[in-house]
Protein backbone atom coordinates (compact mmCIF):
# COMPACT_ATOMS: atom_id res chain seq x y z
CA UNK A 1 0.00 0.00 0.00
CA UNK A 2 1.13 3.19 -0.85
CA UNK A 3 2.40 5.62 2.17
CA UNK A 4 -0.55 8.37 3.47
CA UNK A 5 2.20 10.83 3.06
CA UNK A 6 2.54 9.93 -0.42
CA UNK A 7 -0.67 10.40 -1.21
CA UNK A 8 -1.98 13.14 -3.71
CA UNK A 9 -4.83 15.55 -1.87
CA UNK A 10 -6.95 13.64 -4.17
CA UNK A 11 -6.42 10.58 -3.21
CA UNK A 12 -6.35 11.27 0.32
CA UNK A 13 -9.69 12.44 0.34
CA UNK A 14 -10.84 9.57 -1.76
CA UNK A 15 -9.49 7.08 0.34
CA UNK A 16 -10.93 8.68 3.87
CA UNK A 17 -14.23 8.29 1.65
CA UNK A 18 -13.70 4.73 0.91
CA UNK A 19 -12.92 4.07 4.55
CA UNK A 20 -9.09 3.07 3.71
CA UNK A 21 -7.81 4.72 6.24
CA UNK A 22 -8.77 7.50 9.14
CA UNK A 23 -8.62 10.93 9.52
CA UNK A 24 -6.65 10.17 12.83
CA UNK A 25 -3.84 8.00 10.71
CA UNK A 26 -3.54 10.13 8.18
CA UNK A 27 -2.91 12.68 10.86
CA UNK A 28 -0.10 10.64 12.57
CA UNK A 29 1.54 10.08 9.68
CA UNK A 30 2.08 13.25 8.57
CA UNK A 31 2.46 14.32 12.12
CA UNK A 32 5.36 12.03 11.77
CA UNK A 33 6.57 13.12 8.71
CA UNK A 34 6.62 16.68 9.61
CA UNK A 35 8.81 15.89 12.62
CA UNK A 36 11.42 14.56 10.17
CA UNK A 37 11.51 17.33 7.91
CA UNK A 38 13.10 19.12 10.78
CA UNK A 39 16.35 19.18 8.94
CA UNK A 40 14.98 20.87 5.42
CA UNK A 41 13.33 24.41 8.27
CA UNK A 42 10.15 24.43 6.49
CA UNK A 43 7.76 24.42 9.79
CA UNK A 44 8.08 27.46 11.94
CA UNK A 45 5.49 26.14 14.57
CA UNK A 46 4.44 22.70 14.18
CA UNK A 47 0.95 22.54 15.63
CA UNK A 48 -0.09 18.55 15.95
CA UNK A 49 -2.68 18.80 18.46
CA UNK A 50 -4.84 21.25 16.10
CA UNK A 51 -3.99 18.37 13.24
CA UNK A 52 -4.74 15.42 16.00
CA UNK A 53 -7.95 16.77 16.90
CA UNK A 54 -9.56 17.89 14.25
CA UNK A 55 -8.93 14.40 12.92
CA UNK A 56 -10.81 13.13 15.53
CA UNK A 57 -13.72 15.99 14.48
CA UNK A 58 -13.72 14.17 10.80
CA UNK A 59 -13.18 10.79 11.42
CA UNK A 60 -16.98 11.08 13.39
CA UNK A 61 -18.36 13.27 10.22
CA UNK A 62 -17.38 10.30 8.15
CA UNK A 63 -19.05 8.10 10.20
CA UNK A 64 -22.13 10.46 10.08
CA UNK A 65 -21.57 10.53 5.91
CA UNK A 66 -21.09 14.33 6.91
CA UNK A 67 -18.18 14.84 5.27
CA UNK A 68 -17.09 18.45 3.63
CA UNK A 69 -15.25 18.88 0.75
CA UNK A 70 -11.60 18.73 2.21
CA UNK A 71 -12.82 16.38 5.42
CA UNK A 72 -9.35 15.21 7.56
CA UNK A 73 -6.57 16.57 5.36
CA UNK A 74 -3.81 17.96 7.02
CA UNK A 75 -2.74 21.08 5.26
CA UNK A 76 0.70 23.44 6.03
CA UNK A 77 -0.18 27.36 6.43
CA UNK A 78 2.19 29.78 5.14
CA UNK A 79 3.51 31.94 8.03
CA UNK A 80 1.82 35.21 6.24
CA UNK A 81 -1.82 33.75 7.27
CA UNK A 82 -2.83 34.71 10.02
CA UNK A 83 -4.04 31.85 12.49
CA UNK A 84 -6.06 32.41 15.48
CA UNK A 85 -4.27 32.26 18.77
CA UNK A 86 -1.37 30.45 16.49
CA UNK A 87 2.17 32.68 16.08
CA UNK A 88 2.30 34.26 13.13
CA UNK A 89 5.75 35.92 11.97
CA UNK A 90 5.53 36.95 8.31
CA UNK A 91 9.30 35.31 9.08
CA UNK A 92 10.73 38.53 10.84
CA UNK A 93 11.67 39.26 14.06
CA UNK A 94 9.67 42.47 14.46
CA UNK A 95 6.47 39.77 14.66
CA UNK A 96 7.67 37.65 17.08
CA UNK A 97 5.21 36.28 19.69
CA UNK A 98 2.47 38.04 17.76
CA UNK A 99 -0.80 35.89 18.23
CA UNK A 100 -3.41 37.21 15.75
CA UNK A 101 -6.49 37.73 17.95
CA UNK A 102 -8.39 36.47 14.31
CA UNK A 103 -8.32 34.25 11.23
CA UNK A 104 -7.48 34.73 7.97
CA UNK A 105 -10.71 34.45 5.10
CA UNK A 106 -8.74 31.89 3.37
CA UNK A 107 -7.44 29.63 6.24
CA UNK A 108 -11.45 30.40 7.89
CA UNK A 109 -12.73 28.72 4.70
CA UNK A 110 -10.46 25.85 5.00
CA UNK A 111 -10.86 24.89 8.03
CA UNK A 112 -14.89 25.44 7.00
CA UNK A 113 -14.40 22.78 4.32
CA UNK A 114 -12.67 19.88 6.68
CA UNK A 115 -9.08 20.55 6.74
CA UNK A 116 -6.29 20.67 9.63
CA UNK A 117 -3.43 22.47 10.11
CA UNK A 118 -0.47 20.50 10.83
CA UNK A 119 1.76 24.39 11.48
CA UNK A 120 3.49 27.42 9.84
CA UNK A 121 5.48 27.32 7.30
CA UNK A 122 8.60 29.35 6.50
CA UNK A 123 9.35 32.02 3.77
CA UNK A 124 11.08 34.83 3.23
CA UNK A 125 10.69 37.59 5.88
CA UNK A 126 7.03 39.39 4.52
CA UNK A 127 7.30 37.28 1.64
CA UNK A 128 10.32 39.68 0.10
CA UNK A 129 12.67 37.02 -1.74
CA UNK A 130 13.50 34.65 -4.63
CA UNK A 131 15.20 32.15 -2.52
CA UNK A 132 13.93 31.58 1.37
CA UNK A 133 17.39 32.90 2.63
CA UNK A 134 16.13 36.02 4.18
CA UNK A 135 13.87 34.70 6.83
CA UNK A 136 14.86 36.26 10.29
CA UNK A 137 14.08 32.02 11.23
CA UNK A 138 16.91 30.50 8.84
CA UNK A 139 16.73 29.52 5.46
CA UNK A 140 14.75 26.84 3.84
CA UNK A 141 16.26 23.78 2.20
CA UNK A 142 15.25 22.47 -0.85
CA UNK A 143 14.60 18.56 -0.45
CA UNK A 144 16.54 18.20 -4.12
CA UNK A 145 19.91 17.77 -4.49
CA UNK A 146 21.83 18.42 -7.93
CA UNK A 147 23.44 14.81 -8.82
CA UNK A 148 26.63 13.86 -7.55
CA UNK A 149 26.57 17.46 -5.37
CA UNK A 150 25.69 17.08 -2.19
CA UNK A 151 25.26 21.36 -1.04
CA UNK A 152 21.76 22.54 -0.27
CA UNK A 153 19.53 24.54 -2.91
CA UNK A 154 17.24 27.17 -2.28
CA UNK A 155 13.55 25.75 -2.40
CA UNK A 156 12.92 29.57 -3.83
CA UNK A 157 10.95 32.06 -2.59
CA UNK A 158 8.62 33.45 -0.71
CA UNK A 159 7.08 30.49 -0.65
CA UNK A 160 10.02 28.23 0.27
CA UNK A 161 8.65 26.65 3.10
CA UNK A 162 5.45 25.23 1.88
CA UNK A 163 7.22 24.24 -1.45
CA UNK A 164 9.97 22.10 0.98
CA UNK A 165 7.29 20.66 3.65
CA UNK A 166 4.68 19.48 0.14
CA UNK A 167 7.73 18.34 -1.70
CA UNK A 168 8.93 16.45 1.29
CA UNK A 169 5.78 14.29 1.98
CA UNK A 170 5.39 16.79 5.29
CA UNK A 171 1.84 18.12 4.14
CA UNK A 172 -0.99 16.93 1.61
CA UNK A 173 -0.95 20.80 0.20
CA UNK A 174 0.14 24.42 1.36
CA UNK A 175 -1.12 27.45 1.41
CA UNK A 176 1.01 30.17 -0.15
CA UNK A 177 1.21 33.66 -1.56
CA UNK A 178 2.36 35.03 -4.79
CA UNK A 179 3.16 38.80 -5.47
CA UNK A 180 5.79 38.28 -8.21
CA UNK A 181 6.14 34.39 -8.77
CA UNK A 182 5.99 32.98 -5.47
CA UNK A 183 4.26 30.63 -5.90
CA UNK A 184 5.13 29.38 -9.00
CA UNK A 185 9.18 29.63 -9.10
CA UNK A 186 9.37 27.77 -5.55
CA UNK A 187 6.92 25.13 -6.91
CA UNK A 188 9.18 25.16 -10.43
CA UNK A 189 12.32 24.64 -8.10
CA UNK A 190 10.48 22.27 -6.29
CA UNK A 191 8.83 19.81 -8.78
CA UNK A 192 5.51 20.83 -7.47
CA UNK A 193 2.38 22.71 -8.62
CA UNK A 194 1.73 26.28 -7.78
CA UNK A 195 -1.18 28.22 -8.86
CA UNK A 196 -1.54 32.47 -8.50
CA UNK A 197 -5.18 33.00 -9.21
CA UNK A 198 -6.74 35.98 -10.54
CA UNK A 199 -6.38 39.04 -8.84
CA UNK A 200 -9.27 39.71 -6.32
CA UNK A 201 -10.36 35.45 -6.26
CA UNK A 202 -8.88 34.81 -2.89
CA UNK A 203 -9.40 36.93 0.04
CA UNK A 204 -6.45 38.87 1.60
CA UNK A 205 -7.53 39.86 4.19
CA UNK A 206 -5.82 38.51 7.24
CA UNK A 207 -3.14 37.52 4.89
CA UNK A 208 0.11 40.20 6.34
CA UNK A 209 0.44 42.65 3.26
CA UNK A 210 3.81 43.10 1.24
CA UNK A 211 2.42 45.26 -2.09
CA UNK A 212 -1.30 45.35 -1.71
CA UNK A 213 -2.26 45.44 -5.50
CA UNK A 214 0.00 42.18 -6.40
CA UNK A 215 -0.41 40.18 -3.64
CA UNK A 216 -2.69 37.04 -4.44
CA UNK A 217 -3.09 33.85 -2.04
CA UNK A 218 -3.07 30.53 -3.84
CA UNK A 219 -2.07 26.56 -3.13
CA UNK A 220 1.07 24.41 -3.66
CA UNK A 221 0.21 20.97 -4.64
CA UNK A 222 1.93 18.45 -6.27
CA UNK A 223 -0.82 17.75 -8.61
CA UNK A 224 -3.31 20.19 -10.97
CA UNK A 225 -6.07 18.28 -9.64
CA UNK A 226 -5.07 18.73 -5.97
CA UNK A 227 -4.79 22.87 -7.01
CA UNK A 228 -7.98 22.36 -8.72
CA UNK A 229 -9.78 21.23 -5.25
CA UNK A 230 -7.98 23.55 -2.68
CA UNK A 231 -8.73 26.60 -5.00
CA UNK A 232 -12.35 25.99 -4.91
CA UNK A 233 -12.18 26.05 -0.96
CA UNK A 234 -9.80 29.65 -0.67
CA UNK A 235 -11.73 31.23 -3.38
CA UNK A 236 -15.02 33.64 -2.81
CA UNK A 237 -16.01 36.99 -2.34
CA UNK A 238 -14.99 38.42 0.85
CA UNK A 239 -16.72 41.99 2.40
CA UNK A 240 -13.87 42.13 4.57
CA UNK A 241 -11.09 42.50 1.29
CA UNK A 242 -12.36 45.70 -0.98
CA UNK A 243 -10.39 43.79 -3.64
CA UNK A 244 -12.09 40.80 -3.35
CA UNK A 245 -13.98 39.81 -6.77
CA UNK A 246 -18.04 39.10 -6.14
CA UNK A 247 -18.06 36.49 -8.29
CA UNK A 248 -19.39 32.88 -8.56
CA UNK A 249 -16.41 30.19 -7.71
CA UNK A 250 -16.88 27.18 -9.84
CA UNK A 251 -15.80 23.98 -9.42
CA UNK A 252 -12.22 23.98 -10.51
CA UNK A 253 -12.02 20.11 -10.57
CA UNK A 254 -14.66 19.46 -13.36
CA UNK A 255 -12.46 22.16 -14.81
CA UNK A 256 -10.17 18.87 -15.82
CA UNK A 257 -12.11 17.32 -18.76
CA UNK A 258 -8.69 16.10 -20.34
CA UNK A 259 -9.41 18.25 -23.79
CA UNK A 260 -7.76 20.64 -25.09
CA UNK A 261 -8.85 20.57 -28.97
CA UNK A 262 -8.47 23.69 -30.89
CA UNK A 263 -7.31 25.47 -27.77
CA UNK A 264 -5.03 28.46 -29.33
CA UNK A 265 -2.00 28.38 -27.38
CA UNK A 266 0.70 31.83 -27.30
CA UNK A 267 3.68 31.57 -27.54
CA UNK A 268 5.24 35.27 -26.14
CA UNK A 269 8.61 35.46 -28.50
CA UNK A 270 9.87 38.27 -26.21
CA UNK A 271 10.26 35.67 -23.37
CA UNK A 272 13.03 33.98 -25.35
CA UNK A 273 15.67 35.58 -23.29
CA UNK A 274 19.71 36.19 -24.53
CA UNK A 275 21.52 33.82 -22.43
CA UNK A 276 18.59 31.66 -21.41
CA UNK A 277 19.67 28.01 -20.99
CA UNK A 278 19.18 25.83 -23.66
CA UNK A 279 17.92 23.12 -21.29
CA UNK A 280 15.49 25.83 -20.41
CA UNK A 281 14.71 25.99 -24.27
CA UNK A 282 14.41 22.92 -24.99
CA UNK A 283 11.85 21.92 -22.18
CA UNK A 284 9.29 25.24 -23.39
CA UNK A 285 9.63 23.55 -27.28
CA UNK A 286 8.87 19.97 -25.87
CA UNK A 287 5.89 21.58 -24.33
CA UNK A 288 4.54 23.14 -27.08
CA UNK A 289 4.73 19.97 -28.59
CA UNK A 290 2.40 18.34 -26.25
CA UNK A 291 -0.19 20.93 -26.19
CA UNK A 292 0.06 20.47 -29.92
CA UNK A 293 -0.15 16.35 -29.14
CA UNK A 294 -3.30 17.14 -27.69
CA UNK A 295 -4.88 19.04 -30.10
CA UNK A 296 -4.02 22.58 -29.38
CA UNK A 297 -3.06 25.26 -31.75
CA UNK A 298 0.04 27.22 -30.98
CA UNK A 299 -0.14 30.75 -31.79
CA UNK A 300 2.99 33.36 -32.23
CA UNK A 301 2.18 36.56 -29.99
CA UNK A 302 4.10 39.48 -28.79
CA UNK A 303 4.24 41.02 -25.29
CA UNK A 304 6.20 44.18 -26.34
CA UNK A 305 6.59 45.43 -22.78
CA UNK A 306 8.00 42.56 -21.11
CA UNK A 307 11.76 44.19 -20.72
CA UNK A 308 9.79 46.51 -19.01
CA UNK A 309 8.35 44.07 -16.34
CA UNK A 310 11.14 43.66 -13.54
CA UNK A 311 11.87 47.61 -13.59
CA UNK A 312 8.86 48.26 -13.00
CA UNK A 313 7.79 45.38 -10.47
CA UNK A 314 10.81 46.75 -8.28
CA UNK A 315 9.42 50.04 -8.23
CA UNK A 316 5.50 49.37 -7.36
CA UNK A 317 6.22 46.96 -4.76
CA UNK A 318 8.79 48.35 -2.82
CA UNK A 319 6.81 51.53 -2.77
CA UNK A 320 3.75 49.73 -1.82
CA UNK A 321 5.98 47.79 0.93
CA UNK A 322 7.45 51.06 2.48
CA UNK A 323 3.56 51.83 2.81
CA UNK A 324 2.44 48.65 4.30
CA UNK A 325 5.25 48.07 6.83
CA UNK A 326 4.89 51.74 8.63
CA UNK A 327 2.57 50.01 10.57
CA UNK A 328 5.35 48.01 12.16
CA UNK A 329 6.54 50.50 14.83
CA UNK A 330 7.06 48.78 18.24
CA UNK A 331 3.55 50.88 20.23
CA UNK A 332 0.64 48.70 18.62
CA UNK A 333 2.34 44.29 18.40
CA UNK A 334 5.09 42.65 17.73
CA UNK A 335 8.75 43.40 18.75
CA UNK A 336 9.07 46.83 20.81
CA UNK A 337 13.06 47.96 21.36
CA UNK A 338 12.74 51.24 24.00
CA UNK A 339 14.34 54.69 23.53
CA UNK A 340 14.47 57.97 25.19
CA UNK A 341 11.96 59.55 22.67
CA UNK A 342 9.33 58.33 20.85
CA UNK A 343 11.18 58.71 17.45
CA UNK A 344 14.19 57.14 18.85
CA UNK A 345 11.87 53.63 19.87
CA UNK A 346 10.57 53.99 16.13
CA UNK A 347 14.21 53.61 15.03
CA UNK A 348 15.53 50.93 17.67
CA UNK A 349 12.16 48.81 17.09
CA UNK A 350 12.75 48.88 13.50
CA UNK A 351 16.54 48.45 12.68
CA UNK A 352 16.58 45.61 15.31
CA UNK A 353 12.88 44.06 14.03
CA UNK A 354 13.67 44.58 9.93
CA UNK A 355 16.25 42.52 7.94
CA UNK A 356 18.54 43.93 5.54
CA UNK A 357 16.57 42.62 2.48
CA UNK A 358 13.18 44.23 4.06
CA UNK A 359 15.21 47.27 4.94
CA UNK A 360 16.35 47.40 1.43
CA UNK A 361 13.04 47.24 -0.25
CA UNK A 362 11.73 50.04 2.23
CA UNK A 363 14.74 52.59 1.12
CA UNK A 364 13.82 52.20 -2.21
CA UNK A 365 10.01 52.24 -2.04
CA UNK A 366 9.87 55.85 0.12
CA UNK A 367 13.11 56.90 -2.48
CA UNK A 368 10.95 56.68 -5.43
CA UNK A 369 7.55 58.29 -3.34
CA UNK A 370 9.12 61.02 -2.45
CA UNK A 371 8.58 64.22 -3.37
CA UNK A 372 10.93 64.93 -5.96
CA UNK A 373 11.06 61.40 -7.41
CA UNK A 374 7.40 60.30 -7.47
CA UNK A 375 6.67 61.51 -11.15
CA UNK A 376 10.00 60.05 -12.78
CA UNK A 377 9.91 56.78 -11.27
CA UNK A 378 6.42 55.62 -9.37
CA UNK A 379 4.51 57.40 -11.50
CA UNK A 380 5.80 56.43 -14.64
CA UNK A 381 5.71 53.03 -13.39
CA UNK A 382 2.29 52.76 -13.07
CA UNK A 383 1.97 53.77 -16.62
CA UNK A 384 3.60 51.22 -17.75
CA UNK A 385 2.08 48.85 -15.82
CA UNK A 386 -0.96 49.85 -17.69
CA UNK A 387 0.54 48.92 -21.04
CA UNK A 388 1.55 45.63 -19.83
CA UNK A 389 -1.82 44.78 -18.83
CA UNK A 390 -2.91 46.15 -22.34
CA UNK A 391 -0.11 44.12 -24.07
CA UNK A 392 -1.85 40.72 -22.38
CA UNK A 393 -5.23 41.79 -23.70
CA UNK A 394 -4.23 42.11 -27.44
CA UNK A 395 -2.55 38.75 -26.99
CA UNK A 396 -5.31 37.39 -25.88
CA UNK A 397 -7.71 38.03 -28.56
CA UNK A 398 -5.71 35.55 -30.70
CA UNK A 399 -5.18 32.95 -27.54
CA UNK A 400 -6.67 31.02 -25.15
CA UNK A 401 -4.17 30.81 -22.95
CA UNK A 402 -0.10 31.52 -23.01
CA UNK A 403 2.84 28.89 -22.69
CA UNK A 404 6.21 30.22 -21.23
CA UNK A 405 8.96 28.98 -18.77
CA UNK A 406 8.20 29.45 -15.45
CA UNK A 407 11.77 30.44 -14.11
CA UNK A 408 15.18 31.06 -15.93
CA UNK A 409 17.28 28.33 -14.17
CA UNK A 410 16.68 25.37 -11.75
CA UNK A 411 17.05 25.92 -7.81
CA UNK A 412 20.97 26.64 -7.20
CA UNK A 413 22.82 26.19 -3.95
CA UNK A 414 22.51 28.42 -1.05
CA UNK A 415 24.69 31.77 -0.86
CA UNK A 416 25.33 31.31 -4.66
CA UNK A 417 23.33 34.41 -5.70
CA UNK A 418 22.93 35.68 -1.81
CA UNK A 419 25.57 38.75 -2.56
CA UNK A 420 23.82 39.69 -5.72
CA UNK A 421 20.36 41.32 -5.02
CA UNK A 422 19.98 42.00 -8.81
CA UNK A 423 20.68 38.27 -9.63
CA UNK A 424 18.03 37.45 -7.71
CA UNK A 425 15.39 39.58 -8.55
CA UNK A 426 15.80 38.18 -12.33
CA UNK A 427 14.58 34.87 -10.79
CA UNK A 428 11.02 36.55 -11.63
CA UNK A 429 12.03 37.42 -15.18
CA UNK A 430 8.80 34.88 -16.55
CA UNK A 431 6.62 35.74 -13.67
CA UNK A 432 6.34 39.15 -12.49
CA UNK A 433 4.15 40.07 -15.43
CA UNK A 434 1.23 37.86 -14.49
CA UNK A 435 1.46 39.93 -10.88
CA UNK A 436 1.40 43.20 -12.69
CA UNK A 437 -1.41 42.28 -14.81
CA UNK A 438 -3.69 40.62 -11.94
CA UNK A 439 -3.82 37.57 -14.45
CA UNK A 440 -3.94 33.51 -13.41
CA UNK A 441 -1.00 31.35 -14.37
CA UNK A 442 0.08 28.78 -13.30
CA UNK A 443 3.15 26.43 -13.00
CA UNK A 444 3.64 22.44 -13.63
CA UNK A 445 6.56 20.53 -13.22
CA UNK A 446 7.43 19.08 -16.63
CA UNK A 447 10.84 17.07 -16.59
CA UNK A 448 14.47 17.30 -14.84
CA UNK A 449 17.76 19.63 -15.53
CA UNK A 450 21.08 18.22 -16.81
CA UNK A 451 21.73 17.96 -12.91
CA UNK A 452 18.60 16.19 -12.16
CA UNK A 453 16.52 18.90 -10.95
CA UNK A 454 12.93 19.55 -11.42
CA UNK A 455 12.31 22.18 -14.05
CA UNK A 456 8.49 24.03 -14.75
CA UNK A 457 6.51 25.18 -17.62
CA UNK A 458 3.63 27.88 -17.12
CA UNK A 459 0.09 28.47 -18.34
CA UNK A 460 -0.82 32.13 -18.26
CA UNK A 461 -4.36 33.05 -18.36
CA UNK A 462 -7.50 35.24 -19.15
CA UNK A 463 -8.44 37.35 -15.99
CA UNK A 464 -10.91 34.92 -13.92
CA UNK A 465 -10.56 32.15 -16.24
CA UNK A 466 -8.45 29.82 -14.04
CA UNK A 467 -10.85 26.70 -15.46
CA UNK A 468 -9.25 27.41 -18.92
CA UNK A 469 -5.38 27.37 -16.91
CA UNK A 470 -6.15 24.32 -15.02
CA UNK A 471 -7.19 22.44 -18.11
CA UNK A 472 -3.88 23.34 -20.35
CA UNK A 473 -1.64 22.62 -16.86
CA UNK A 474 -3.34 18.95 -16.57
CA UNK A 475 -2.64 18.48 -20.22
CA UNK A 476 1.21 19.45 -19.44
CA UNK A 477 1.46 17.30 -16.48
CA UNK A 478 -0.35 14.03 -18.25
CA UNK A 479 2.35 14.79 -21.22
CA UNK A 480 5.55 15.15 -18.69
CA UNK A 481 4.46 12.60 -16.73
CA UNK A 482 6.51 14.10 -14.08
CA UNK A 483 7.17 10.95 -11.25
CA UNK A 484 10.84 12.22 -10.04
CA UNK A 485 10.88 12.67 -6.41
CA UNK A 486 13.48 14.24 -4.14
CA UNK A 487 16.39 12.87 -2.42
CA UNK A 488 14.90 13.64 0.98
CA UNK A 489 11.30 12.03 1.87
CA UNK A 490 10.51 13.12 5.28
CA UNK A 491 10.56 9.94 7.21
CA UNK A 492 12.60 8.35 4.78
CA UNK A 493 15.78 10.79 5.05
Amino acid sequence: MTALTDLSLAEARDGLAAKKFSALELAQAHVAAVEGARPLNAYLVETPEQALDGAAISDARIARNEARPLEGLPLAIKDLFCTLDVPTTAGSKILEGFRPPYESTVTAQLWRDGATMLGKVNLDEFAMGSANITSAYGHVENPWRRQGDNRPLVPGGSSGGSAAAVAARAALAATATDTGGSIRQPASFCGLVGLKPTYGRCSRWGVVAFASSLDQAGPMTRTVRDAAIMLTSMSGHDPKDSTSAAIPVPDFEKALTGDIKGLRVGIPREYRLDGMPDEIEKLWERGIDWLKDAGAVPVDVSLAMTKYALPVYYIIAPAEASSNLARYDGVRFGLRVPGETLDEMYENTRAQGFGPEVRRRILIGTYVLSAGYYDAYYLKAQKVRNLIAQDFDAAFKNCDVLLTPTAPSPAFAIGEKSDDPIAMYLNDVFTVTVNLAGLPGISVPAGLSKDGLPLGLQIIGRAFDEETVLRAGHAIERAANFTARPQFIAGEA
